[in-house]
């Protein structure tokens, strides 16, 4: 197996992670929360937390300059774990310190579907 397919795997493999978040988060804003308990709303609302701190920490992440010494085989498994390192770090944010806007979308969709 030569570098270029582990790099093209790996690619592969990056591009189905991020496709398989946005689309599990985009399912569970479909799902009809009428009737929702009250933990699931707040799950989803978490979740939606955590996706908005991610997407924020990839764009901070994008601001810094990357240095020309990484080769383009290893890039693809670096940029790998670093998104899966924000996506844990944007979990936890949520789960121990959170900004509160989870808090205010359970209230705003609990006025809303009338719980």
């Amino acid at each position: 197996m030569d570098i270029s397919s582990i790099t093209s795997m790996y690619s592969d493999i990056y591009a189905d992670a991020s496709n398989q978040t946005a689309s599990k988060l985009e399912n569970q804003l479909k799902t009809d929360y009428s009737q929702a308990n009250d933990e699931e709303l707040m799950d989803a609302c978490k979740q939606f937390e955590a996706y908005f701190l991610e997407q924020m920490f990839k764009e901070m992440m994008d601001t810094i300059p990357e240095s020309e010494s990484t080769s383009g085989s290893t890039s693809s498994m670096v940029d790998f774990y670093k998104d899966q390192m924000i996506q844990n770090i944007a979990s936890e944010s949520v789960e121990q310190n959170s900004l509160g806007l989870a808090q205010m979308l359970y209230e705003q969709m609990k006025r809303n579907y009338d719980l």
